[in-house]
């Protein structure tokens, strides 16, 4: 049975608290934000607050298997 890893699309809401895109991406607060800083993670400023969107959060999700499969990680053994 093969079982190839395939993404499941964002949940239907727009934006995510950091907080919210910390559990969606099973990461840390600190590796959330170095994403960001990193240009990796899109983000959007609403006064004083931190989104991302759910688009960016696709995307990013996107590139981290388009990497692996460039590597070579995330295929089984």
């Amino acid at each position: 049975m093969d079982t190839a890893i395939t993404p499941d699309a964002v949940p239907a809401r727009h934006l995510y608290t950091v907080e919210e895109a910390k559990l969606l991406l099973s990461m840390s607060r600190s590796v959330i934000y170095e994403q960001m800083r990193a240009g990796r993670l899109g983000s959007v400023k609403q006064g004083r607050a931190r989104l991302i969107p759910a688009k960016a959060i696709q995307q990013y999700v996107d590139m981290l298997i388009s990497e692996a499969e460039v590597t070579g990680y995330g295929h089984a053994a």
